[in-house]
């Protein structure tokens, strides 16, 4: 009798630490269907009343002014179609591994350089499109993402 309420109790102890950490993974990933999605400037409409490409995204969302001017600088290249200062590393396909922008298939994205002035390498700094005509910015090495409103 004692070993079966020990085996229940333990079973009833590891149904309990699997549905915890299964809530706990859903809250940590952002799956909290129950919160409402926080007012940011995400769905800031672009010049002429139109969604900013993106924005539904979640992520934030700022001015192409507001980014370095190196990045205004990368964004008239890939307007133009190049050349890019990194040829071998400039408008290629961005995999998305970190899983920081929303997912899609691969070859969706693609990534470019925003020089760093004074770095010895190409730095951290990118500019990613999608299809969609999305455009992210990332200052960190893929760390964290904005969203970026180039009429701004």
């Amino acid at each position: 009798m004692v070993n079966r309420r020990r085996i229940t109790a333990a079973l009833i102890g590891l149904l309990v630490l699997v549905l915890g950490g299964w809530l706990v993974k859903d809250v940590l990933s952002g799956g909290t269907p129950t919160s409402p999605a926080p007012s940011t400037s995400a769905s800031a409409p672009a010049k002429g009343g139109a969604a900013v490409p993106g924005a539904e995204s979640g992520l934030p969302v700022k001015a192409l002014s507001a980014l370095p001017p190196q990045a205004t600088d990368t964004w008239k290249l890939i307007e133009k179609g190049g050349p890019y200062p990194y040829p071998r590393n400039d408008d290629v396909v961005f995999e998305n591994r970190e899983k920081r922008l929303p997912g899609k298939k691969s070859g969706y994205y693609h990534e470019y350089t925003v020089k760093t002035p004074g770095s010895p390498d190409r730095g951290a700094r990118r500019l990613i499109t999608g299809q969609a005509h999305e455009l992210y910015y990332t200052g960190d090495h893929y760390a964290s993402f904005v969203v970026v409103d180039p009429a701004r």
